[in-house]
């Protein structure tokens, strides 16, 4: 090869890269910033990416995803939020922690923020109004707490000779604990019900809960916590091991043991937060954009966890159920 010809070949090589590197570059960049492990969030996530499809936008195409996963490390999001402000991402989305939202909100008032959250966004000051939310901050609640008399009333029909429920809490977010405490309590009067109450904020704790809910209750219900959810397999296995029933936060933690879940439709609310993470890129503002609820709701039932633990699982229940997991 002519030595002229090597150069333009070798400068070709190096160009391509260059070029590819200035084209990604030159894409808007979308920060997800969640609590949870990427393996727990494969579902929501796919929710999200159909929703910025819907809104015109490809990942590697025309949108780059920066990813930061906390692994159930809440305190480590704060860091994650602070980098991605460093790196002026176009939105932020964000969820998985009320204090996650909140540090990630603290660390910029410009930055457009799509949040997912459990929370009532106005109790928790995350947000004016529903309809008119305000500042750089819009988003998704699936309103969690609010399902909780629905779960216990679920958990009572698989449980008819039930007496006792544990409500499993974290104590670490006052605010969430007071309030699924306070309505548990409502529903359990209903209901013919006692509640429990139990604190873990770490590993140990929730291991320790389950030990005590297996001599003292006749299932658990957990709290509206994150926490909760990071730990799913944990607490499945716990569940299994104590042959406690477990009402379940999500369909994932039906899908990973858990005896059954009730709950919004994640899915459909990340597409719905990739929608508006969409909008916000072709120019809309957070400040206009309503806060959305869910519309959609699914119950998961795990029918081999069901005869581990020797239930037998209503037909009426099999019935209304969105899926039966084995």
């Amino acid at each position: 090869m002519k030595r002229r010809a090597f150069i333009a070949g070798l400068g070709s090589a190096v160009a391509w890269p260059v070029l590819a590197r200035a084209q990604q570059s030159a894409m808007p960049v979308i920060g997800s910033l969640y609590g949870v492990s990427a393996a727990e969030w494969v579902g929501p996530m796919s929710g999200f990416r159909r929703g910025l499809n819907q809104a015109g936008f490809v990942e590697g195409r025309n949108v780059v995803i920066e990813y930061r996963w906390a692994d159930g490390q809440f305190d480590r999001m704060p860091a994650m939020a602070a980098d991605l402000v460093g790196r002026n991402v176009a939105v932020i989305l964000v969820g998985g922690s009320l204090d996650g939202v909140r540090k990630t909100m603290a660390a910029t008032q410009t930055i457009p923020i799509v949040f997912t959250t459990a929370s009532d966004p106005v109790a928790t000051g995350l947000v004016a109004s529903l309809s008119r939310p305000g500042g750089n901050v819009t988003g998704v609640t699936v309103f969690a707490a609010e399902l909780g008399p629905k779960r216990l009333e679920l958990l009572r029909e698989l449980l008819p000779q039930a007496s006792k429920v544990a409500l499993l809490v974290n104590p670490q977010v006052p605010f969430r604990l007071q309030d699924d405490i306070e309505k548990a309590e409502a529903a359990a009067h209903h209901l013919g019900l006692k509640i429990i109450v139990l604190k873990a904020a770490s590993e140990d704790e929730i291991e320790r809960a389950f030990a005590i809910a297996a001599q003292e209750a006749d299932g658990v219900q957990l709290g509206t916590d994150a926490l909760f959810d990071s730990r799913r397999k944990q607490i499945a296995e716990l569940g299994r091991r104590y042959a406690v029933p477990t009402m379940a936060l999500t369909r994932g933690a039906a899908a990973a043991g858990s005896l059954i879940s009730y709950s919004s439709d994640q899915v459909d609310g990340y597409r719905q937060a990739g929608i508006y993470a969409g909008r916000i890129l072709k120019g809309e503002k957070p400040a206009d954009l309503p806060v959305l609820q869910p519309s959609k709701f699914e119950l998961v039932i795990n029918v081999k966890t069901a005869k581990a633990l020797g239930i037998t699982v209503p037909p009426s229940l099999l019935a209304r159920a969105d899926e039966v997991s084995e």
